[in-house]
C-alpha cells in the first residue's frame, strides 16, 4: 500500500544541492558523454586540449603524453604554466581554482586565449572530479609548484613550492588516475591515443607531440609527431594508399575578423570523397558553415572555369557538388575565437558569418590555382564530368531500385522477411550462401528476424562507381530490403531493421564477404554504420559436451578458460568438437549458437575514426596489391578481433 503522506511531502529538503564537483561525479555523462572506454579516453583530451590551447596562443611548442605503468596518464607541456597566485574571487590559488571550480579557466573572455577547444573551460575540473587522484606541477618564475587532489577532486596538498628551476623553464605537468568506480574500464588503448595525437600534430603546424607507453617495456622513447607542413601533410598521409591525379597539394589560407581559415586538398583516382573539417582542433563530424562555404565555392569555381575555357559546352548541365567532390581528399581547419557548435557533441559549426568567409577565402585561392595550373585544372574537371555522367546513369538505376517492391524481392526467393513491421524490434541476417540461408530460415524467429542469403560475393564497391554498383543484383536486393534508398534519396528514418547482422563463416571466404559488405555499408550507407545498426555475428568455434551440459565458446582462449573451471574428472571426459561452417549447421544449432537473442554474441561495427577506417578499406579493397599484402601479414594474428 502506498504511504500517501510520504508521496505528498515535498519541500526544500527534497531538493538536492550538489556542491563543487559532486555534480560531475553524480552525472558524468553530462560532461564527458559516456563512462565507457570512449569517456575514459575523453579525460586525456581535456588535459591535452589545455596544452594545445597554449600552443594556439603561441606559447607551447612541445607536448608529451605518457601512459604510465599503472594506467595513469601524464601530460607535459612547455607553455606558460597555470597561474599560481591567489585568485581574487575564490581566495585560493589559481591552480586549485582551475581544478576544483567548474567554469573556471582562461577561456571565458579574459586575456587567456584567443581560440580554444576543450570543454569550454570545465575540462580540468571535470578530469579532477572523475579521478582517483591527480597531481599538478607548475614550472613558473624559477619555482616548481605542486598540488595533489584525491577521491574526486578533494585537495589533500594545497599548492606549495617543492623546488627551484631555471627562470626560462615554464610549463605544466599533470598526472591523473581515472576512478575505476566511475568508468567501465581503466585500461587505455595506445592506438586510440596515438591516432588523435597524430591528428593534433597535423592540425597544429610545428607543434611536436610525443606519446609513450610505459606499460611496454620495449618502448623507451615513444613516437614523436611533428609536421611543419601542417594539414598539407595530413592530406598526403590520407592519400598515401591512393593514386593522386595531380602532384601538388593545394593549400589555401586567410584571416578575417580574427577568424583564421585554411584548406588543403588533392584529388585522387578513387570514386569516394574524404572531407574532414575541424574547428579549433575539434573534429566537426557533421560539418557546418565552414564546410558549407568551401563546398559551395568549390562547385561554383569549377563550373565557372569549365565554362570560360569551353570544357563545359552551352548544352551541358552544370556540375553538381557530388560530381566535383569525387576522388577529393580535403582538410578544412578553422580557428575561431567564439565558435557556436550545434548539439552537445560539437558535431557541427553554426556560426553564420563563417560560411561567406570560408567561401571567399577558398574561392580566391582555388581560382588562382586553376588559372596557374591549366593542365591540372583540366584533369580535375574531366574527372568531375565523368562523375556527372556516372551520376546520371546511376539516377536511372536508382529509380529502378526505388520502384522495386519487396514482394518482388520475396518472390525471387532472396529475402525471407519478418512478420513484424516495427523496425525497432526487427533485424535482418545477411547470410553467406543458400545452405546457411536455408538453415537460418528454419531456425529464426519469423516474427522479428528476416533472412537474406547472398549468392556468391558482392561487387567490390571500392573499385566501382555508384552506377555500376546499382547494376549488381545482390546490391539492389540489399538496398530494396533496407528501405532507405541510396545516394540523394537516402533516408535513415526509413530503415526497416534496427539490426543488420552479417553472418558469414570464420574462414577466408567468409572474412572476404564480410569486408565486401562492410565496404558497401561504409561507402554507400555510412549513416547506418554511424548510427550503430550494423553487427557481425560471432559463431562459436568449439562445442563442449559433458553430461547433459552443452557449452559453446568463441575461440581457443575461451575454451581453455572454460575447461579450467571444470573439475578434473569432468574435464578429462568432456567431448570437444570444432564447430562446422554455418552452411553445415542444422536449424537448431544455428539458432542456439548464432541467432537466439538470449545466447548469441554480436559485435557492433563502429566507425570511431573515419581516416583510419578509410585507410583500412583502401588497403584491403583498393588497387594496390603490396599495401594489402603487408596489412594482412602484419595483422594476421589479430584477424578474429579485426574491427573497423
Amino acid at each position: 500500500m502506498i504511504n500517501q503522506e510520504n508521496t505528498t511531502h515535498y519541500d526544500a529538503s527534497d531538493i538536492q544541492v550538489l556542491e563543487g564537483l559532486e555534480a560531475v561525479r553524480k552525472r558524468p555523462g553530462m560532461y564527458i558523454g559516456t563512462t565507457d572506454v570512449k569517456g575514459l579516453h575523453h579525460l586525456v583530451w581535456e588535459i591535452v586540449d589545455n596544452a594545445i590551447d597554449e600552443a594556439l596562443a603561441g606559447y607551447c611548442h612541445n607536448i608529451e603524453l605518457v601512459i604510465n605503468k599503472d594506467n595513469s596518464i601524464t601530460v607535459k607541456d612547455d607553455g606558460r604554466g597555470i597561474p599560481t597566485d591567489v585568485h581574487p574571487k575564490t581566495g585560493i590559488s589559481t591552480v586549485e581554482t582551475v581544478y576544483t571550480v567548474l567554469h573556471a579557466g582562461g577561456k571565458f573572455g579574459g586575456g587567456g586565449y584567443k581560440v580554444s577547444g576543450g570543454l569550454h573551460g570545465v575540462g580540468a575540473s571535470v578530469v579532477n572530479a572523475l579521478s582517483k587522484w591527480i597531481e599538478v606541477n607548475v614550472y613558473k618564475d624559477g619555482k616548481i609548484h605542486h598540488i595533489r587532489f584525491e577521491n574526486g577532486g578533494h585537495t589533500v596538498e594545497p599548492l606549495h613550492v617543492i623546488g627551484d628551476c631555471s627562470m626560462d623553464r615554464t610549463g605544466t605537468i599533470v598526472t591523473f588516475k581515472p576512478d575505476s568506480e566511475i568508468f567501465d574500464t581503466d585500461i587505455y588503448d595506445y592506438e586510440t591515443l596515438k591516432t588523435r595525437v597524430r591528428e593534433l600534430a597535423f592540425l597544429n603546424r610545428g607543434l611536436s607531440i610525443n606519446i609513450r607507453d610505459d606499460r611496454d617495456m620495449e618502448d623507451t622513447t615513444g613516437e614523436t609527431f611533428l609536421y611543419e607542413g601542417g594539414i598539407s601533410e595530413y592530406v598526403r598521409f590520407i592519400n598515401q594508399e591512393k593514386t593522386p591525379i595531380h602532384d601538388a597539394i593545394i593549400h589555401l589560407d586567410g584571416e578575417k575578423d580574427n577568424v583564421f581559415f585554411e584548406v588543403a586538398m588533392q584529388y585522387n583516382t578513387s570514386y569516394n570523397s574524404n572531407i574532414y573539417s575541424f574547428v579549433n582542433n575539434i573534429n566537426t563530424h557533421d560539418g557546418g558553415t565552414h564546410e558549407d562555404g568551401v563546398k559551395r565555392a568549390l562547385t561554383r569555381v569549377i563550373n565557372s572555369y569549365a565554362r570560360k575555357n569551353n570544357i563545359l559546352k552551352d548544352k551541358d548541365e552544370n556540375l553538381r557538388e557530388d560530381d566535383v567532390k569525387e576522388g577529393l581528399t580535403m582538410i578544412i581547419s578553422c580557428k575561431h575565437p567564439n565558435p557556436q557548435f550545434e548539439g552537445q557533441t560539437k558535431g557541427r559549426l553554426g556560426n553564420s558569418e563563417v560560411k561567406n568567409l570560408a567561401d571567399s577565402i577558398f574561392a580566391e585561392g582555388f581560382e588562382r590555382f586553376l588559372l596557374e595550373n591549366p593542365e591540372e585544372a583540366r584533369i580535375v574537371i574531366n574527372k568531375a564530368i565523368l562523375a556527372r555522367n556516372a551520376r546520371m546513369a546511376a539516377k536511372k538505376a536508382r529509380e529502378a531500385t526505388r520502384k522495386s517492391d519487396l514482394a518482388v524481392t520475396n518472390f525471387f526467393g532472396k529475402l525471407s522477411d519478418c512478420k513484424s513491421k516495427d523496425p525497432s524490434i526487427s533485424e535482418i541476417f545477411i547470410v553467406e550462401g543458400d545452405s546457411a540461408g536455408g538453415s537460418a530460415k528454419k531456425g529464426r524467429d519469423s516474427m522479428t528476424q528476416a533472412i537474406l542469403p547472398l549468392r556468391g560475393k558482392i561487387l567490390n564497391v571500392e573499385k566501382a562507381r555508384l552506377d555500376k554498383a546499382l547494376g549488381n543484383e545482390e546490391i539492389k536486393t540489399i538496398i530494396t530490403a533496407f528501405g532507405t534508398g541510396i545516394g540523394e534519396y537516402f533516408d535513415l528514418s526509413k530503415l526497416r531493421y534496427d539490426k543488420i547482422i552479417i553472418m558469414t563463416d570464420a574462414d577466408v571466404d567468409g572474412s572476404h564477404i564480410r569486408v565486401l559488405l562492410l565496404t558497401l555499408f561504409y561507402r554507400f550507407f555510412r549513416p547506418i554504420v554511424e548510427a550503430g545498426h550494423v553487427y557481425a555475428a560471432q559463431p562459436p568455434l568449439f562445442r563442449i559436451m559433458h553430461g547433459k551440459t552443452r557449452k559453446y565458446v568463441l575461440n581457443e582462449d575461451e575454451l581453455e578458460s572454460y575447461l579450467n573451471t571444470l573439475p578434473e574428472n569432468v574435464r578429462v571426459r568432456a567431448e570437444i568438437a570444432r564447430m562446422k561452417g554455418l552452411g553445415e549447421m542444422d536449424a537448431d544449432e544455428l539458432n542456439e549458437t548464432t541467432m537466439d537473442i538470449e545466447k548469441r554474441v554480436l559485435r557492433k561495427i563502429t566507425v570511431e575514426d573515419c581516416v583510419t577506417a578509410d585507410a583500412i578499406f583502401e588497403k584491403l579493397m583498393g588497387d594496390e596489391v603490396e599495401p594489402r599484402r603487408k596489412f594482412i601479414e602484419e595483422n594476421a594474428g589479430y584477424v578474429e578481433n579485426l574491427d573497423i
